[in-house]
């Protein structure tokens, strides 16, 4: 099988960092090949030289047997290569086809031919079974449509080697199986897809070959049928990894939130959360289990003072909060880590010691008078940066330049440091390495140790039942099963999930 492109030599160093040294690669044609590494490892750095979005200090790259050089990211499209990034570029006020067309717009005379846009975007969408409504505006899609837009932008271009950079860390399960039937389905018609991630599941799932990034280098190819998890995950890391094992109980105390015949409405009035009671007490950790839809982040966001409640009791700390709004249940003892880090988590273009005190800023410890104690912040920032492992050059730079599971551990350090009472957790895991999971369990775990009550939500199944004390199960906005993570599994979770009643 000849290869659809080559890295020859790759390097490329910023200031403080080696991001690529000496990296080789060879993907072969009609091959989904997977790229992994921990955070920081240069994943994003290479895809970025490969799709002519930063140029290399040395090495070569060759596509269908040509040494090419790019300039730019239009280079690269020309050369038959599209890309996927963690954040997406779409244009929020424009339509989903007048994006995918840009720069290549059908046309009547000088004006937009919207008809034979919106007709191209379907057939193809069709073709690829990635079919969203030509017509509907980018800003009011979700981000699993929005990625299906990105793809469809790539393939309107003919992309030959489509660069997918972490597409699951956004995804819902059912978002995420979707998205691998298309991935399939573009092996099948002769393209080529390289596919960036951290999930040891999803490159035995998908991938024909993977390659694994450490320190920079290209420390193997593997042929993915005769590999395992285990040895993939040895690769990264440098060490064997745990993520089986379950906490032992610890003692519980006194209740921290106590949510109470709670209702709440979504943006166009209908109810999303129905009646709902749940409690997390000190010591333990409440598992949220739900599909996508099912009301679990509307109960989250009127928990944690986003949303308000239209009737019903939130009380965090012995305090009644279901009017208040996120200052004061901030205030009541609640630390919160959203599953957004882009749009909720963080501000991308403010430095990383701003967004490492961000919703604490208003404690005494920060601040003198109307201003900052900037020394005190920088030395707190320093702190979560070391006890995190964020790959970063200094708290002085914005947390745009973050890698995503950099970003994810900025967050979810800046939010366990400050030892609330109370822990909403959402996805606290997404995005980050396996090294970085087994790192962050442990954390989370010894949050709940030291007396913490954490209330935790996850896609991943798996990581509910190995790390709460109690899951609960969601569906249509009520609260249809408690189970013990001791003594059920994936399958039963998933039934209740989907509306199964014992």
């Amino acid at each position: 099988m000849s290869n659809a492109l080559e890295l020859r030599g790759i390097s490329k160093s910023f200031p403080g960092v080696r991001a690529n040294d000496n990296v080789d690669l060879e993907v072969r044609r009609g091959d989904i090949h997977a790229i992994v590494g921990e955070n920081g490892a240069g994943k994003t750095t290479l895809m970025s030289i490969l799709y002519g979005l930063t140029a290399p200090d040395s090495g070569e790259i060759v596509v269908d047997g040509r040494t090419v050089r790019f300039n730019s990211a239009l280079d690269a499209i020309a050369a038959g290569l599209g890309m996927v990034h963690q954040a997406f570029k779409l244009f929020p006020t424009l339509t989903v086809a007048e994006n995918v067309v840009f720069r290549n717009e059908p046309r009547t005379g000088i004006f937009l031919d919207r008809a034979e846009a919106a007709k191209r975007v379907r057939a193809l969408g069709s073709e690829y079974g990635l079919m969203v409504d030509p017509g509907a505006r980018i800003e009011d899609l979700p981000v699993g449509v929005l990625q299906r837009v990105e793809i469809l932008k790539a393939l309107y271009r003919d992309a030959q080697v489509l660069i997918l950079d972490e597409p699951t860390a956004v995804l819902t399960p059912q978002e995420r199986d979707n998205l691998f039937v298309t991935l399939r389905r573009l092996k099948d018609r002769g393209r080529t897809v390289i596919f960036i991630t951290h999930k040891l599941g999803e490159v035995m799932a998908v991938s024909d070959r993977v390659t694994v990034l450490r320190g920079g280098r290209a420390v193997a190819h593997l042929d993915t049928a005769s590999t395992s998890p285990t040895e993939v995950s040895r690769l990264m890391t440098g060490r064997n990894v745990d993520l089986d094992s379950r906490p032992p109980p610890s003692l519980l105390g006194e209740a921290v939130l106590s949510v109470t015949d709670l209702t709440v409405r979504d943006d166009d009035g209908l109810v999303r959360v129905d009646a709902v009671s749940l409690e997390v007490r000190s010591g333990e950790i409440l598992g949220v289990a739900a599909v996508a839809g099912n009301g679990q982040h509307e109960l989250i966001e009127a928990i944690c003072g986003l949303r308000p409640a239209d009737r019903g009791s939130i009380v965090v700390g012995g305090r009644e909060v279901a009017a208040a709004d996120m200052a004061v249940t901030r205030e009541s003892g609640l630390a919160y880590i959203p599953e957004d880090r882009h749009r909720v988590g963080t501000a991308a273009g403010g430095e990383v010691w701003a967004n490492l005190v961000m919703g604490f800023q208003r404690r005494k410890r920060f601040r003198r008078g109307r201003f900052m104690r900037r020394a005190e912040v920088e030395e707190h920032a320093r702190r979560i940066i070391a006890d995190y492992d964020v790959r970063v050059a200094g708290p002085a730079v914005t947390a745009a330049t973050l890698s995503g599971g950099n970003l994810q551990k900025l967050v979810v350090g800046r939010e366990m440091s400050h030892a609330a009472p109370l822990l909403v957790a959402e996805e606290p895991t997404r995005g980050v390495d396996v090294g970085a999971i087994e790192f962050l369990h442990r954390q989370l775990v010894e949050y709940r140790s030291q007396g913490g009550g954490i209330l935790l939500l996850s896609a991943e199944l798996w990581e509910l039942l190995a790390l709460s004390s109690r899951v609960v199960v969601m569906y249509e906005g009520r609260i249809v099963a408690e189970l013990d993570p001791a003594e059920t599994d994936e399958a039963e979770l998933g039934f209740f999930m989907t509306g199964g009643s014992r």
